[in-house]
């Protein structure tokens, strides 16, 4: 499909107009701020002061009595793992914590997702039971796994699921479950990743000890040493950036930025070339949790565990070599799956491919393991929800889902379940992404019913792709010291983006840099001069010859040989007459 979307340009509309209640915020970040719902200081209160309290989390109570008795009794925990970037900074992080608590033994495994799939399967609890584990605690899975949890208890082995994905209508028989999309659960915040429902384990499981007089004689362990591990994994599984989940993210950002970070993270920043100093939550999300990913993505998520937990910097740099390694053979593979991706797409109609509602991708040479970026790359080419499917042997595939907002994806694989009782053999996940496995031979069956259900979601309305945009900036006022306050006004992320203006700009030199990215030399209305960077052009030379054009754009800032400039990222353009 050689063209996207037609795309829409839309402002966002402010929750309130009072400008007075952020009176001493520069007047651009507080229409941000306003266009997001933020109409009071409190509300951008960073501190862990009014963090809430763990003590409304639904099953934290027998979590907590039974990992202190383990604990106390000097029982052998052993933590199941998921194999993205959220499961192995919630390994890391249990590991790290149940130690500063006390714990002697501790240990941890984490699926092979081209042997075992995803979660806490009876094979992998098998593969657990040979470390004669007394207590399993699965970390960003479990809440679906019916039959692992059976299994394990039916060996005599306790199990408590800490998770942060939805659950189906049966619930595992744990002995303890904590998650806070469980129904009628109290939590305030339904956005925390596996990491967050995590750090929230121990914080009251330390208060417990506390209470316990446990720490009668010393100071309790200083349990926001671990944020830094918290805020990469919340960013890098692109959760929601709620109230709760930037104040984690923030505190993390801050123990990285004074150098106080575990040195695995320190050494993927470094082989990342981003300066510790300077790192935004986005440095996370596109230069740290790739490299994690990677590992889980191309051969074992034990090593990204593993580099995450040594205190060694000399090994931690060694892991983060290899990750680095794993990471660029990962987008070596991930170019060769687009190319594959977008020639099927170049083999649709125009016409028809804008009217198909949820696509659905397979070919039997991809790697298992890129599916999901795979899946997210086309989805931001056609403005759809996009499936990409593997091969999982044994006949069947799996697939990766990623949605568009406004698609809750998850809810939509429960819809095709229902109605074809027995195509999917296995699917999870939330709102934007989900996972799910079903037999090769009923592939075909399955589109149709996914795009029935897509189509069915969405009212028979096609998705716009939209921009949505925080307004225009007066010319004097793009500059470095706005793009500094934008930068550090956040963390940006998921559900609360990070800001995007939109502008007329004449272009005086436009040039293509790499393969398919696009420099620009702009004049705004006053004369002035700004830089722009617009990457991943579909047709880069459509953009050469402009002379004027509208931008949808991202106010950033450049730093080059120790000297910062403000720069535009451009997001959208449009040729103006």
């Amino acid at each position: 499909m050689s063209e996207t979307p037609n795309s829409t340009i839309k402002y966002r509309e402010a929750v309130s107009q009072d400008k007075s209640l952020l009176a001493d915020v520069h007047p651009v970040l507080r229409q941000v701020y306003l266009n997001r719902g933020v109409v009071n200081k409190d509300q951008l209160d960073r501190t862990l002061k009014q963090l809430p309290s763990y003590q409304s989390l639904s099953g934290i109570d027998e979590a907590v009595r039974i990992i202190k008795e383990a604990i106390q009794t000097n029982k052998r925990i052993l933590i199941v793992a998921d194999f993205d970037a959220d499961g192995a900074t919630s390994c890391a992080l249990a590991i790290r914590g149940l130690k500063m608590l006390g714990a002697k033994q501790v240990d941890f495994v984490v699926p092979d997702r081209f042997k075992f799939g995803y979660g806490l399967t009876p094979e992998i609890v098998d593969v657990a039971l040979e470390l004669k584990p007394d207590l399993i605690i699965t970390v960003d899975n479990g809440i679906s796994s019916i039959e692992g949890v059976a299994h394990a208890v039916e060996k005599g082995c306790q199990v408590i699921v800490t998770d942060h994905h939805l659950p189906s209508k049966q619930l595992p028989n744990a002995d303890a479950i904590v998650n806070p999309q469980l129904v009628n659960d109290a939590f305030p915040s339904k956005a925390l990743a596996g990491v967050g429902v995590m750090f929230y384990v121990l914080l009251a499981l330390r208060a417990k000890l506390n209470e316990d007089g446990v720490y009668e004689n010393s100071v309790p362990p200083n349990l926001a040493q671990l944020l830094d591990i918290v805020a990469l994994g919340t960013v890098a599984d692109v959760v929601p950036l709620d109230e709760t989940n930037r104040k984690l993210v923030h505190q993390g950002l801050l123990r990285i930025q004074t150098k106080n970070c575990v040195p695995g993270i320190s050494a993927l920043l470094r082989i990342a070339k981003r300066e510790p100093e300077r790192i935004v939550a986005s440095d996370l999300g596109f230069a740290v949790g790739p490299r994690l990913n990677a590992a889980g993505r191309m051969d074992d998520m034990s090593l990204g565990i593993q580099c995450l937990l040594t205190d060694n910097e000399q090994e931690a740099a060694a892991i983060a070599e290899k990750l680095d390694l794993l990471n660029l053979e990962r987008r070596a593979v991930e170019d060769d799956m687009k190319r594959d991706a977008y020639k099927i797409l170049e083999s649709f109609d125009v016409k028809k491919a804008n009217q198909q509602w949820g696509v659905s991708l397979f070919d039997e040479r991809w790697h298992q393991g890129v599916i999901g970026i795979l899946a997210s790359r086309i989805k931001e080419k056609l403005n759809r929800p996009v499936i990409a499917f593997a091969k999982a042997g044994k006949g069947e595939v799996k697939g990766s889902a990623r949605s568009i907002t406004g698609l809750h994806i998850r809810d939509t694989l429960d819809d095709v379940a229902s109605l074809n009782p027995g195509l999917l053999k296995k699917f999870g996940g939330h709102a934007m992404a989900a996972g799910m496995s079903l037999l090769e031979s009923d592939l075909e069956r399955f589109t149709e019913a996914f795009n029935e259900a897509v189509k069915s979601r969405l009212n028979n309305q096609a998705p716009e792709n939209v921009f949505l945009v925080d307004g225009e900036i007066p010319d004097n006022d793009i500059n470095l010291n706005l793009a500094e306050t934008i930068r550090q006004g956040g963390p940006w992320g998921q559900g609360f983006p990070e800001p995007l203006f939109v502008g007329a700009f004449n272009v005086k030199k436009a040039r293509i840099v790499g393969q398919n990215h696009v420099k620009l030399e702009l004049e705004t209305q006053t004369k002035r001069k700004l830089d722009a960077i617009y990457f991943n052009v579909d047709n880069p030379d459509s953009v050469i010859g402009l002379a004027k054009v509208t931008l949808v754009y991202q106010l950033d800032v450049n730093t080059y040989l120790g000297c910062s400039s403000v720069q535009l990222m451009v997001r959208y353009l449009e040729a103006l007459e």
